[in-house]
């Protein structure tokens, strides 16, 4: 009953920083959503542990903990997409603003030389 408590705390701690609102979230309902169906599901699965095993067998495998691997194996990957995609658009960004630095120090060299001279040791 203890690990119970306690496991039921963890995710309820851990989906409620989960759901803070970050800053730039473009999709903060639909995750909160399915942050909310994620809780309450682990919740029902730590209280209930034979309803894992009865959804399990339902769909056809063989154990409750079979599916809860394969789901995380699933949702760890699904993880990975989105960093990895993420990743991308911030070095595209990031090169961008890079090109666009090196276009405005480029003029602002033609214009007055001796600022180009001053700036060569910033970086």
């Amino acid at each position: 009953m203890l690990i119970q408590l306690l496991l039921i705390a963890g995710v309820v701690v851990i989906g409620l920083l989960l759901m803070r609102r970050t800053g730039a979230d473009s999709h903060l309902a639909i995750r909160r959503l399915l942050m909310g169906v994620f809780v309450v599901g682990a919740i029902l699965s730590i209280l209930f542990p034979q309803w894992l095993t009865w959804f399990a067998n339902l769909i056809g495998v063989g154990r409750g903990t079979d599916l809860l691997l394969y789901a995380l194996v699933i949702a760890f990957f699904a993880f990975i997409y989105t960093q990895y995609r993420h990743n991308v658009a911030t070095q595209r960004q990031i090169t961008r603003l890079a090109r666009r630095l090196a276009l405005l120090e480029a003029e602002s060299a033609d214009r007055d030389p001796s600022s180009a001279a001053e700036g060569l040791g910033d970086g």
